[in-house]
C-alpha cells in the first residue's frame, strides 16, 4: 500500500495507476478536482479524475483515498461508475490550473504556474492545495528562462473566484464554513433559481447534509431538479432514515425509480426503514449503528468510535452482536458507552464490558415510549431488536427531537439563528460560522 506523504506535486501523479486495497489495478489518474475558495484561502480537493480500464473517466471522492504518492494512488471503498461530469463550482488541477499565467503578490510579477503541491492536513482526511510552483518571465510551461521557485498559494493572485466572476460556486465557497444546519437556512431564503444553482455545485456528502436539515417542500424541490442518477448519489450519502423520509414525500414511480438507481444494499435499507410507521422506533431508527463482534476489543471499539463522519448521538455507543455485524445481525448481546470504553485496558473485550441488563425496543414501540426510554435511562441512543432478538437499529436523541417539536419547528429556526451571522449583503458574519 503507499505511504501518505507530507506532500505530492501533481505533475508526479499524472497518469499514476490506481489501485484497490488488494492490489489490483482500477485505472489511471488523469486529473485531481479542486474547490477553489473566496480570498487567499487554499483550495480543497474535492477528489480524483480516474480513467477506468473501459477508458471511462469516473469521480472518486478524496474520502475513498487511502494512498498518495508519486506513481500510484490507493482507495478503498464502492466506486461509482458512472462518468465524470465536471460542475460549476470544480476546477481541474492539471487541466485549469498548470501553466495558467498569473501574478506574485509581493511584486505583482505575471509568472507561470508549472506545477501545484498538494497536502493533507494534520489528524484530518481532507487534502487541500498549498504550494504553488512558477516561473518568472513570459511565455509558458516549456520556457526554460527564467527563474523558478515554489511559492505559498497565498503569494499568488489569479486563481480567486471573484477574479472570475464566477457566481454560485462564489456564493457556495462563502458559505463554505457553515454547518449542514445554517447553510439550509441560507438555502432556504435564496430564491428558487439560486437555491437550484448552489444545490447543483454542492458535492453529494454536502448537499447530503445539507438536505437533512431543511423542510420536506425545499427536499423535494432540489432532489427534483437533480438529474435522477445524481438524486440517487444524494440520497444514498443521506442517513438511511433521513433518506426514507425524503422519498416517502415522493410520488410512488418517483420513488421505485430513484430506489432503481442506488445501489442494492443503500436501498433495502431504505426500503426497509419506509416498511414501519412513521412515528415508531423502526420508522425513526438508522440501519448504520457501531457494531462489534464479542471478540472485538476496547481498541477496536475506539477506532471505530474516532470516526468523523459519525454523529455525536451515534459515536456515543457501540453494539455488541453476534455475526452477521451489518443491521439486522446476529443475536443482539448488549451495548457499551463510549465512558466505559475509556476507563478500561485496550486489550479488553467489548463482550465482557456490555450492559446486557438494558432492555431494547421493539420496532413498533411508538414515539411517547421511546422518548420515555431515552429520558429514564439517560441515553442518547436506543436499540432496536426484531422478535428473533437480532439488531435492526438504533434510535437516536436528534432524531426524537426531529418529531417531538412542532412540524414547523425548522420554519422557525431557519428564520432565526441560522441566519443571524448574514449581513445585508450575503457576506458572513462571525456568528454564522459554524467552526
Amino acid at each position: 500500500m503507499a505511504v501518505v506523504t507530507p506532500r505530492v506535486f501533481v505533475s508526479h501523479l499524472a497518469g499514476s495507476a490506481v489501485f484497490d486495497p488488494h492490489g489490483d489495478q482500477v485505472g489511471r489518474l488523469r486529473d485531481l478536482v479542486a474547490l477553489l475558495r473566496v480570498g487567499d484561502r487554499p483550495p480543497r480537493l474535492l477528489g480524483v479524475v480516474v480513467e477506468v480500464i473501459s477508458r471511462r473517466r469516473i469521480f472518486v471522492p478524496m474520502t475513498r483515498v487511502t494512498g498518495v504518492d508519486s506513481g500510484q494512488i490507493v482507495i478503498t471503498g464502492v466506486v461509482n461508475m458512472r462518468r465524470f461530469e465536471q460542475r460549476a463550482s470544480e476546477t481541474l488541477v492539471l487541466g485549469e490550473l498548470l501553466d495558467r499565467r498569473v501574478r506574485l503578490v509581493e511584486t505583482g510579477e505575471e509568472v507561470t504556474v508549472l506545477d501545484i503541491g498538494i497536502t493533507q492536513l494534520p489528524a484530518r482526511r481532507d487534502w487541500e492545495i498549498d504550494k504553488v510552483f512558477v516561473r518568472k518571465g513570459k511565455g509558458g510551461a516549456l520556457r526554460r528562462k527564467g527563474e523558478a521557485l515554489t511559492v505559498e498559494w497565498s503569494a499568488v493572485t489569479g486563481f480567486s473566484l471573484e477574479e472570475h466572476g464566477q457566481g454560485a460556486e462564489s456564493l457556495l465557497a462563502t458559505f463554505e464554513q457553515l454547518r449542514p444546519a445554517d447553510l439550509a437556512g441560507v438555502l432556504h431564503h435564496l430564491s428558487a433559481k439560486r437555491r437550484a444553482e448552489v444545490a447543483a455545485a454542492l458535492d453529494d456528502d454536502r448537499l447530503a447534509d445539507v438536505l437533512e436539515e431543511l423542510p420536506e417542500d425545499d427536499q423535494v424541490e432540489i432532489l427534483g431538479k437533480l438529474k435522477d442518477e445524481r438524486a440517487a448519489d444524494v440520497l444514498e450519502a443521506m442517513d438511511p432514515d433521513d433518506a426514507a423520509d425524503l422519498l416517502s414525500e415522493l410520488p410512488e414511480e418517483e420513488k421505485e425509480r430513484l430506489l432503481a438507481l442506488m445501489r442494492p444494499e443503500e436501498a433495502a435499507d431504505v426500503r426497509r426503514l419506509m416498511s414501519y410507521e412513521e412515528r415508531t422506533a423502526g420508522g425513526l431508527m438508522t440501519t448504520e449503528p457501531i457494531v462489534l463482534r464479542p471478540d472485538a476489543t476496547v481498541a477496536d471499539a475506539l477506532a471505530r468510535v474516532r470516526d468523523p463522519d459519525l454523529s455525536p448521538a451515534l459515536a456515543a455507543q457501540i453494539y455488541v452482536c453476534r455475526p452477521p455485524d451489518e443491521t439486522p445481525t446476529g443475536k443482539y448481546l448488549g451495548l457499551v458507552h463510549f465512558q466505559r470504553l475509556l476507563r478500561d485496558p485496550p486489550f479488553t473485550l467489548v463482550s465482557s464490558i456490555a450492559d446486557t441488563d438494558l432492555p431494547a425496543l421493539p420496532p413498533d414501540t411508538p414515539l411517547p415510549e421511546v422518548t420515555s426510554y431515552l429520558a429514564a435511562y439517560n441515553m442518547v441512543a436506543a436499540p432496536v431488536v426484531d422478535e428473533s432478538g437480532a439488531l435492526l437499529g438504533a434510535v437516536t436523541v436528534d432524531d426524537v427531537l426531529d418529531h417531538l417539536l412542532p412540524d414547523d419547528w425548522r420554519e422557525d429556526g431557519l428564520h432565526g439563528s441560522a441566519t443571524a451571522g448574514l449581513t445585508g449583503n450575503g457576506r458572513l458574519g462571525k456568528a454564522a460560522h459554524g467552526r
